[in-house]
Formats: structure tokens, sequence, C-alpha cells
């Protein structure tokens, strides 16, 4: 073990009692922060069977992002088993929803020596591929002497986030050298791994995963059914993925709105569940007539619909004539703006969108999103869009086009995985 990395594992330790305390405060307001704790030190469940082919995705956003990935590695190599891995529990109800049993899971554990040894003993991959940036020092150390290559995929790297790696020098280097095949997002990512230390002969431009999501017509289907629930000629929006200090915004946004459109309908999705009572409590407090899509059930009168349920996003966006994608106005650097303007819906988001930099900039430029900086220019650029028909489907389907011709980054990637997956075993 190089000083670097033994350095970093002694600081490790150090925060591990930190960690814990932080998944059993969590733990308080969602209780499956405090199950399968064994799996955060590598005692994952053993996986039986052949070697698998490993993927990790942090949370629901990573995952979203990997599932084309996975849908092709078990319609193409059906003999070869898929282990999934998360960080969050929303992120592992995700995978539940989408893949149910037909995938492995377990929570990836701390980067420690031993857990991530143990974790490899028992789930027994045969390559990893790693969603978006996720570099471990000792995880990636025991890969390469195990003989696992990893990959990371769909890989971007903000300059934020480059120049805090570039603060871990060697430890950064040693890391990605480790690093078999880098698919970056865009060359600007690419370049800010080869600076890293990556070797450059490694890294590849593929585009992003998130152009390649599928919008099965069912989803579409489900969202005229429910708009026909909520009232087909009421306007209606969504704030989505919503962080604190963003509901507020859309609140003030939606109270201009009622002005001239009473019948309006907030659809108000927060990023994380744990939030879901205070919202609820925001939204009473702000004066509006609240209705909770875990409640079942419609009350017609309703001005804002809490969506306090999980995977129900891109229904409330088939549902919809706009869109706000939020972690925008705040800076936490976005959500992806993707899968609302894959259904066709106009776009707008805040100025803090250094996770999805390129893909907000291109949307903007083909007149699909907008940029606001306040609820002020949130309730005016949905005004323009509630206002005008035609201006509202004209944008929603330059966003749908965007979409169309940026796909090919699972094709891309699939060129550059293939000679590292393991074979099908034969039947019988």
């Amino acid at each position: 073990m190089s000083t670097a990395r033994g350095l970093y594992t002694a600081a490790l330790w150090g925060l591990v009692p930190l960690a814990l305390g932080r998944l059993w405060l969590r733990g308080t307001r969602v209780p499956a922060y405090r199950e399968r704790l064994g799996e955060r030190f590598g005692l994952a469940p053993p996986r039986p069977g052949p070697p698998a082919v490993w993927v990790h995705a942090v949370s629901v956003g990573e995952v979203q992002a990997a599932l084309p990935l996975v849908e092709r590695l078990r319609r193409e190599l059906p003999g070869v088993p898929v282990a999934m891995t998360t960080v969050t529990p929303t992120g592992a109800e995700r995978v539940r929803e989408r893949l149910g049993t037909g995938v492995h899971h377990c929570y990836l554990p701390y980067d420690l020596p031993g857990a991530v040894g143990r974790f490899l003993e028992r789930v027994r991959p045969a390559v990893g591929v790693i969603m978006e940036t996720e570099l471990w020092p000792n995880l990636y150390a025991a890969c390469e002497a195990r003989g696992v290559p990893v990959v990371v995929a769909n890989a971007r790297l903000s300059p934020r986030s480059w120049r805090g790696y570039r603060r871990l020098g060697r430890l950064a280097r040693e890391t990605l050298r480790r690093v078999a095949v880098v698919a970056a997002q865009s060359e600007a990512d690419a370049e800010r791994f080869r600076a890293l230390g990556a070797h450059p002969e490694r890294v590849h431009v593929t585009g992003s995963l998130k152009f390649d999501l599928a919008t099965p017509a069912s989803l579409l289907e489900s969202g005229e059914a429910l708009r026909r629930e909520w009232g087909p000629d009421r306007p209606v929006w969504v704030a989505g993925s919503t962080h604190e200090g963003e509901e507020e915004a859309a609140l003030a946004a939606h109270r201009r709105l009622l002005a001239r459109w009473p019948e309006a309908l907030l659809v108000l999705v927060p990023r994380r569940p744990e939030r879901f009572e205070r919202v609820a409590g925001l939204v009473r407090r702000a004066g509006f007539r609240l209705a909770r899509r875990s409640a079942g059930g419609w009350d017609g009168r309703a001005q804002v619909l809490l969506g306090d349920t999980m995977g129900e996003l891109p229904l409330f966006y088939a549902a919809a004539d706009a869109a706000f994608v939020g972690g925008s106005l705040v800076p936490h650097g976005g959500h992806n703006p993707l899968e609302a303007a894959a259904l066709g819906r106009p776009v707008a988001y805040g100025p803090h969108t250094f996770n999805f930099d390129e893909i907000a900039r291109l949307l903007v430029e083909e007149g699909a999103a907008r940029r606001v900086r306040d609820a002020g220019e949130l309730a005016a650029a949905l005004s323009g869009w509630l206002a005008d028909a035609a201006a509202r489907t004209a944008a929603g389907e330059r966003g749908r086009l965007a979409v169309a011709r940026n796909r090919g980054a699972l094709d891309r990637l699939w060129t550059l995985l293939a000679p590292l997956l393991p074979r099908a075993q034969p039947a019988g």
C-alpha cells in the first residue's frame, strides 16, 4: 500500500463513526438508513452462480442512467448475472422497483481494505462498471489485485469536482491509473480525467447515457389518464427533485400563476423522501390547498399536489404541461432535465446546473428550456408556456428531438465494454 493510500485509509477509519452516526440520524426519518448496516462493511449476502457484471450507481439518478445498460446486459447476455450496488436506500428502492429480483443488490461498502475485500469475495464480479464519478482508492486497488477491470461509465467531472480531486495529488493519479476504461460524457470531462492522471489511451468520449433513456408508450398513456383525473383543461406544472429553499420559490411562482389561472395545479416533488412531511407543512403554512399523492383518491380543488411517493416523477412529467427541475436554484448542481424533455415538456431550471452543464446548455440553445434566477423569472417562463399552447408544444418538441439526436452513448459504451464482459454460461 502506498503512503498516500495508507494516510487516506487511516483518515477514513477516523471518519467511520461520523458516517455511522449520520446514517443513524437519517434513520430517524427514513428507517431504511439503519438497515443492512453489515453491508456497509462488506458483509453482503453471498451471490451464487457464475461471475457477475457489477454495476454501481450511487442513488436514484445514477440508477436511472444505468438502466439502459443493465437492460441490454440482461437482453444480450442472459446467462450472465448482474449485481448492482447503491449508496442510498432510495437508490436501492429504485433498483427493486425497476429490476426486481433480476439483479443481485447490496450496498457498496465503505472504502476500507477489509470491507472491500469481503465485498468482492461475496459478490464475485468479473468486471465493475462505476456510474459517473466514484473514485475509491482501496476499492480500485482491490479490484486490480483480483483481476477485476473497472470501467467508469457515463463519466463526468465538473470543474469543482476536478479541483477537489486534484488536491489529492498522487492518490487520485494512482487510483485513475487502475481504471481500464473511462467513458466520458464530453471532451471537457475527458480532458479533466486525463489531467488527473488517467491513461490517455483509456479515456474515450461516448456521450451521456441519460440521452438513451427509453420513453415507453405506456408512460405517455398513463400520463394522459392521470391528467384526465386531475382535470384536462387546468394548467399543470411540475417542480421536480426540489431541495431546501426551492419549494418556497416554487410556491411563490405558483401564487403568481394562480392570480391568472385560478385552477392551476402545482405538482411538487421533493428530492428526498425524508423531507416530505416538512414540505407538506410548508405548503399548508403558505395557505395552499394541499393533496398528497400517497393518500390516494383525488381532491379536485387542490392547488398543490405533493408527490410523496417514489418513482413517479416521470409519470408526473408525462401528465404536465411544463416542468421545473430542481437542485438548480440552489448550488446543488441540478438534476436531470432530460426526463421531462424526452416527454416533450418545456423545462425551466436555475443557474446551478454544473452536474448537467452540457445538457442544460444544449436544451437552452435548442429553445427547449429556460434558465431562471428566482421565483419571478420562473413564473414568467411558465406563464409564457401556459398562455401559448403552440409555443409550449414547439418548445417541447424541440427538446424531444434534441434527446433523440443525441442518443447512441449506450452503443459506444458497449463497444468499449464488450471485450471485458464474461461469456454467458452454456445452458444446462
